[in-house]
């Protein structure tokens, strides 16, 4: 199943200087309020933004399943964008990850939202971050 995606747009360029970022040249909050809010729009709810010294991610619940979608830029791209799924591990020893059956919602919605946004081009789906 594909988990991941990149694609180019302008769209999600950080508008706070670079001493504001989370780390130099890691952006993807632009990115990562966008989904939540057109993703709450079609009754999909995620958490607010999240950072992590690698990009962003929005935290993702369902059927006690605990899922992220990651979200940054290429640093050495310009309007490079990627976004993939992390699923949680789960159970007494932590040994289980989250199944993807869950998430195929959400992950359907993404696809359409990339999809219908005319600024988003050279979308490019994969399995590459199943994790």
């Amino acid at each position: 199943m594909d988990t991941s995606v990149v694609f180019k747009t302008e769209l999600f360029q950080p508008f706070l200087p670079e001493d504001s970022q989370v780390n130099p040249k890691v952006y993807g909050a632009e990115l990562a309020y966008w989904l939540a809010k057109e993703l709450a729009g079609q009754g999909i709810y995620t958490s607010y933004p999240e950072y992590e010294d690698w990009g962003w991610f929005i935290e993702f619940i369902v059927e006690d399943n605990e899922y992220w979608l990651c979200c940054g830029n290429f640093e050495n791209e310009e309007n490079m964008w990627k976004c993939f799924l992390k699923r949680h591990s789960k159970g007494l020893f932590k040994k289980t990850l989250a199944p993807l059956e869950p998430v195929i919602p959400l992950l359907n919605a993404v696809r359409l939202l990339l999809d219908e946004t005319p600024e988003i081009s050279s979308i490019e789906w994969s399995s590459e971050h199943d994790t």
